[in-house]
């Protein structure tokens, strides 16, 4: 054996991350080596043929023994060596055989201590024809020890005598390559763990979705589920969808979601802003340009229903699309066919359309403002987004997340969000719906420092905001509406603390009222707050 060749080995399979690469290199390298009939690497592992093993009755511990893992080697008469299944595949810690010659490989095991052998003094333990038809002379083997844990042990028969040189080398050899199988051990472990970690990951990533959203639309109410079901039908289609709601409902993330759920997800997703666009500008934006066009166009432009060839285009706030620009619309939606400004030659695109608005198209189109074959190309599959006032339910869900996201952007700790706050939100109407309620949260957070959510700051202008507005008709309350009003506000701020009125998120703390205040009012208009559930 050349030490060269061995060192040589050894950092070969030091970069290994397979348990298996590894030993088949070990056996591979030294069966190479001159007059190297068979190498051999047993692992320590659990005692699992006990039954049929033919050291059973010699073996002291039947819980744990050593596993042929890995054999490499050629006869004289050309026949392989890499089976693991033979009559050595199982050898026993601590055997001693009946004979005067007990098992070198369970020795090393046992006393961690490296071995070298003549064999033909001492055959027993071995298969005597085999020595002999082989010519094997010496055999060397030592224990793969890491760390103070007996890895295996590793084992070489060699048709010539085996040196104390070589047999040093060799020692030095099987240190490393314990190091190595306990490096590729720990590589696979941490990839284990890494699948199960994602596998986990997922699953939690699963589990938020079903609970709090679809995908990044965050919500579970009725109202809220009756429009995703929608999405999920219409999504894998091409058809043309309208969105309508109030400003703020998430039009676009919905419209984002329906094209993230489509076959042409991996295709562009452009938004366009129909009432950002200046009329003189219309057909460039939408179409491109040439260079020359016209003045300032100093290089050819794609459009965006070109950029958006092959996935979608949004267009938001279609109603406020100016009456005469709406057929050059309606052409490429009709025929997917346009000119770019300044060429002649009509190209074509394939491009769904999500359009998106907060008017009433039908009343727009009755006041001729809106045309009636556009409105029609467009609401092939309506969808309509209800206002958050309607899905109160999701209030606390959509807080409880931007409180998170604002948090994260700011580099602030995120306060904690009481079911007291959660029912203040909701008592509020939300005119600006989600967008207002990310606006309100992100200045609460500003002014918590990390410590308490403060929204009573935060929500002080948008009640005086709403406190005025409702002061600005001139309209004159009888007595007995002002208190059927006040009585209405109590039994519902008793409903959100669940019936109790003292104490954190109890109705008074909802009210802004001292406990006992609040107990006289309700003693006043006779009502009973409800027990707590």
């Amino acid at each position: 054996m050349h030490l060269e060749a061995l060192q040589e080995l050894a950092v070969g399979i030091s970069g290994e991350r397979s348990v298996d690469v590894v030993l088949q290199s070990i056996v591979g390298g030294l069966a190479d080596q001159p007059g190297v009939a068979l190498a051999r690497v047993w692992v320590t592992g659990p005692g699992d043929k006990c039954a049929s093993c033919r050291m059973r009755a010699t073996c002291f511990d039947q819980t744990t023994c050593l596993h042929l893992s890995a054999s490499a080697g050629t006869s004289l008469r050309g026949e392989e060596w890499s089976r693991t299944d033979g009559t050595f595949q199982r050898v026993p810690f601590a055997h001693a055989s009946l004979s005067s010659c007990p098992s070198p490989v369970s020795a090393i095991a046992t006393d961690r201590t490296g071995q070298l052998l003549d064999v033909s003094a001492c055959s027993q333990w071995a298969e005597p024809e085999w020595i002999e038809q082989e010519a094997i002379e010496s055999f060397a083997g030592h224990p793969l020890v890491f760390r103070g844990e007996t890895l295996g042990v590793l084992g070489i028969f060699r048709r010539a005598p085996i040196t104390e040189q070589e047999f040093g080398w060799l020692r030095m050899f099987a240190n490393q390559a314990a190091a190595s199988v306990a490096n590729a051990r720990a590589f696979s472990e941490l990839d284990k763990l890494r699948q199960q970690l994602e596998s986990h990951n997922a699953y939690l990533r699963e589990e938020i979705d079903s609970a709090l959203s679809f995908g990044r639309i965050v919500g579970r109410s009725r109202a809220l589920r009756h429009v995703l079901e929608q999405v999920d039908d219409v999504a894998s289609t091409d058809a043309t969808v309208l969105i309508t709601g109030e400003s703020g409902t998430g039009k676009e993330l919905l419209a984002r979601e329906i094209h993230e759920r489509s076959r042409r997800s991996q295709r562009p997703f452009v938004r366009v802003n129909c009432s950002a666009i200046p009329r003189e500008m219309f057909e460039s934006e939408f179409f491109g340009h040439v260079r020359g066009a016209f003045t300032g166009a100093m290089r050819d432009r794609p459009g965006r229903f070109q950029i958006a060839n092959g996935g979608a285009i949004f267009l938001d706030e279609i109603g406020d699309l100016p009456l005469e620009l709406q057929p050059k619309l309606l052409r490429v939606l009709q025929e997917g066919e346009y000119e770019r400004v300044g060429e002649d030659v009509t190209r074509k695109v394939d491009v769904r359309v999500i359009a998106a608005t907060n008017q009433n198209l039908a009343e727009a189109v009755r006041a001729r403002r809106f045309r009636e074959d556009l409105f029609y190309r467009l609401n092939v599959f309506p969808l309509a987004l209800p206002p958050l006032r309607d899905r109160t339910d999701d209030i606390p869900l959509l807080a409880a997340h931007a409180i998170a996201a604002v948090s994260k952007r700011l580099r602030v700790p995120a306060p904690p969000l009481t079911q007291a706050d959660a029912a203040r939100l909701q008592q509020y109407d939300w005119p600006g719906n989600i967008r207002e309620l990310e606006n309100v949260v992100q200045r609460a957070v500003i002014l918590s420092k990390g410590v308490r959510l403060r929204l009573d700051i935060a929500l002080a202008d948008l009640t005086a905001t709403s406190t005025s507005a409702s002061d600005l008709p001139d309209v004159i309350l009888t007595d007995r509406e002002c208190r059927a009003r006040e009585r209405a506000n109590l039994v519902k701020a008793l409903e959100h603390a669940d019936g109790r009125v003292y104490g954190p998120g109890g109705a008074a703390e909802l009210l802004g009222l001292n406990p006992t205040t609040l107990a006289s009012r309700l003693r006043a208009l006779k009502i009973t707050a409800p027990k707590p559930r």
